[in-house]
């Protein structure tokens, strides 16, 4: 494949005809001057040493040599090269729910900490990886925007409490178009949102917005805490649970319907998280798949640069206009390289 890096230079070879038409032009105007003064064939007569054609010779030579300077300039480039390229890591954006219903203990010790224990593991797994928090309720924020540094997100995800967001709720869409807009810009990466809820959907719109992710090539994951049997749901800091207007203990269940939903609608996987080991099982299967999509192979070009041939021909072209004189050159004269032999 032939290409030019910079194409724009490319527009300086219109110069070249101007210029052409400007000397013939100039010329022109030059040979109607000479009539004035007499008769052309008698005026060549006269100027034995004027050639010509060698003036001709030497504009164009310099028209070539410019020519030649402006392709260099932009740049000719010429090859292609397959090749296999690794990509390194993945990114992945933890959207966690942190509504009151988390703190139901169906999932010992709670499904919070059951929650953080399961990225807490995850994250000590990551090499190449990076890796943020968004933390939802009624509404959504960036805790830890993405990055490498594992020991802050540790800390950051060690601090996750349902009292950092004061509306309650839960606004499962909200959270993942926050996950969705808070990757790098990095291209060639595997990309994941890991959303952690009961499946409690307050708002509406959740599977929407895991379709938009997916449009993005964002896989969205959901981990579902809890069971649908359900539990109570304690008041912070307190042994009451909260109450509905009858006066009866909330019960908070999981809405697997909705989970498999969401998941299936952002390209990921349902992943059920019980009082077992299984969930973490899964969740670094689909991480590992994640990654070793990385390591597909590309065809990219590798373009090797060609301006250096078109430099040295504009060398040339100027060396020989150097070389070459407007008039006739007398030592040249007697010299003929195609001499016809006399007859005696």
């Amino acid at each position: 494949m032939f290409r030019f890096e910079n194409p724009l230079y490319l527009y300086a070879l219109i110069v070249i005809p101007l210029l052409a038409v400007l000397y013939y032009y100039s010329n022109y105007r030059r040979k109607r001057r000479l009539r004035t003064y007499g008769d052309p064939t008698l005026l060549q007569e006269l100027m034995i040493d004027v050639s010509a054609w060698r003036p001709q010779v030497k504009v164009w030579l310099l028209l070539l040599a410019l020519a030649s300077l402006i392709i260099a300039a932009a740049r000719p480039q010429f090859g292609t090269k397959i090749d296999t390229t690794e990509r390194n890591g993945i990114e992945a954006i933890i959207a966690m729910d942190v509504s009151n219903s988390m703190l139901a203990s169906d999932v010992r010790p709670s499904r919070l900490d059951k929650s953080k224990m399961l990225v807490s593991n995850m994250v000590d797994e990551m090499k190449d990886d990076k890796v943020g928090l968004v933390v939802y309720a009624g509404q959504a924020f960036v805790q830890l925007p993405i990055t490498n540094d594992y020991v802050s997100a540790k800390m950051f995800l060690d601090g996750i409490d349902p009292s950092m967001i004061a509306t309650q709720g839960t606004d499962i869409a909200t959270a993942i178009s926050l996950a969705a807009k808070s990757f790098t810009q990095k291209k060639d990466i595997s990309r994941a949102i890991f959303l952690i809820t009961d499946g409690e959907d307050n708002e509406g719109g959740a599977v929407e917005a895991a379709k938009d992710a997916a449009k993005r090539g964002i896989h969205v994951y959901v981990l579902g805490v809890g069971s649908p049997d359900g539990a109570h749901v304690p008041i912070p800091g307190t042994t009451q649970y909260f109450i509905d207007e009858q006066g009866n203990p909330i019960v908070s269940r999981l809405n697997e319907e909705m989970c498999r939903q969401i998941a299936q609608a952002g390209n990921g996987a349902y992943i059920y998280v019980d009082n077992s080991s299984s969930a973490q099982k899964e969740l670094s299967k689909y991480v590992d798949k994640l990654a070793k999509a990385k390591l597909e192979s590309q065809v990219y070009s590798e373009f090797d640069e060609q301006y250096q041939g078109f430099l040295i021909l504009a060398l040339v072209f100027l060396f020989l206009d150097l070389c070459l004189l407007e008039r006739r050159n007398h030592l040249l004269q007697n010299f003929h390289l195609f001499r016809r032999k006399e007859n005696n």
